[in-house]
């Protein structure tokens, strides 16, 4: 009823018009704000506001770190973006984005019980996104980058670290390489192989396929190849941008040139994060007992009835399907154990302890169709926390 008092009706929908559940559910948003304590007459305004806030607020003034005992600050994440890579639809704006962020704030509540508030910025400029996270930062333990495109997204996570002392974590790049690493683990697993025994092909070179082949490369894969819509990424190539340089210079060991379908010849992984479309003939031409792992949304790039013809293990992106790769499975956790010591960062160590955390929930019950747990899985939360906070602290970034 509230939400009717403050947002009334503004589309041209009639009650004779079918019900839509996903309208319905979204009307008036998603996500609202609630006191923490009671505010029932004059001594408890006195002590919420004024004259009592007054004191907290001076102590705070004369040291500054009480900020973290004294308000929801180290509580908090900022979930930012600018709209221009959101979901599947791309760029779409900052108003159409919000529905998502709203969707990635109560994630963070429901799965990690981290408050979050959606941000949607007016503007595309890197410097302007920069700034403006810059001066909001005072008010957030940390910031929660989301839906902005490649390759901007890099150099905005870079800079934003270097300015501030909180986490600043791309899930689209993060959150992804982490639960990849974590089924990848257990598939190997269960085919009684090593990671260093495996070598990967990445079908896309945008902010996922780049986190995901840094963390692979971290965790001692064999060997990873990055595809683009030209090919292999290679260091011989001269249409690569900076980041695709970079990138070439850490992966394919193996000196691998051409297409996609090449890669993919003996190979033991695919890793799709790119949409189009595998042929058959390439997924038959992989190793034995391959693992896939075709993740766009909402059409796989190899639909699961190919692969399971070649695969011994599959997963996707989509809910539907068993072994669904999502990133609700780390970023809640890994921002509670970042707040909990109250890092000034989010590292590489952080990031591989919370893959094996989230591997070891389900090492004890694998299965083809099991390789990761499900995000409803109770035992995910607090295990990727006490990991990532472990790990802060055993890097030196930890402030409490």
């Amino acid at each position: 009823m509230a939400a009717e008092i403050v947002n009334p009706r503004s589309d041209s929908k009639t009650d004779e018009e079918p019900f839509d559940p996903a309208f319905a559910l979204h009307r008036g948003g998603k996500m609202a704000v609630q006191a923490t304590v009671p505010v029932r007459d004059r001594d408890d305004l006195s002590l919420a506001y004024t004259p009592g806030v007054a004191k907290v607020c001076s102590a705070i003034a004369e040291q500054p770190e009480l900020v973290h005992d004294y308000t929801w600050k180290s509580q908090v994440v900022a979930v930012v973006t600018d709209g221009t890579a959101v979901l599947g639809l791309g760029d779409i704006g900052p108003e159409a984005s919000l529905p998502v962020m709203e969707g990635k704030a109560i994630l963070f509540k429901q799965f990690g019980g981290v408050d979050a508030v959606p941000i949607a910025l007016g503007t595309t400029d890197t410097d302007e996104i920069v700034d403006t996270v810059v001066r909001l930062a005072p008010s957030f333990g940390g910031v929660n980058l989301e839906d902005i495109s490649a390759p901007r997204c890099f150099e905005i996570e870079r800079r934003l670290q270097e300015k501030l002392d909180i986490p600043i974590f791309h899930d689209d790049q993060h959150g992804t390489a982490v639960v990849t690493l974590a089924a990848l683990r257990n598939a190997a697993k269960l085919t009684d192989r090593a990671l260093g025994q495996l070598r990967a092909v990445i079908s896309g070179a945008g902010a996922a396929g780049v986190a995901i082949a840094k963390i692979l490369i971290e965790a001692g894969i064999g060997d990873v190849a990055v595809c683009d819509r030209k090919g292999i990424v290679s260091a011989d190539r001269e249409d690569l941008t900076d980041v695709k340089r970079e990138l070439a210079g850490f992966t394919n060991k193996g000196g691998l040139t051409g297409s996609l379908e090449s890669a993919l010849e003996g190979a033991d992984v695919f890793i799709g994060v790119s949409g189009g479309t595998v042929p058959e003939e390439a997924v038959a031409k992989m190793a034995k007992d391959s693992l896939i792992f075709a993740m766009a949304n909402p059409n796989p790039e190899i639909h699961p009835d190919v692969a399971h013809k070649y695969a011994a293990v599959v997963a996707t992106g989509r809910s539907d399907y068993p072994n669904q790769i999502n990133n609700v499975l780390a970023f809640p956790g890994i921002f509670a154990g970042a707040l909990q010591v109250r890092a000034s960062k989010i590292t590489e160590g952080m990031k591989l302890a919370a893959a094996e955390a989230l591997a070891a929930v389900v090492a004890d019950e694998l299965s083809a169709d099991k390789v990761i747990p499900s995000p409803f899985d109770e035992r995910v939360a607090p295990a990727v926390t006490a990991a990532v906070a472990a790990a802060a602290r055993a890097e030196g970034v930890a402030r409490r």
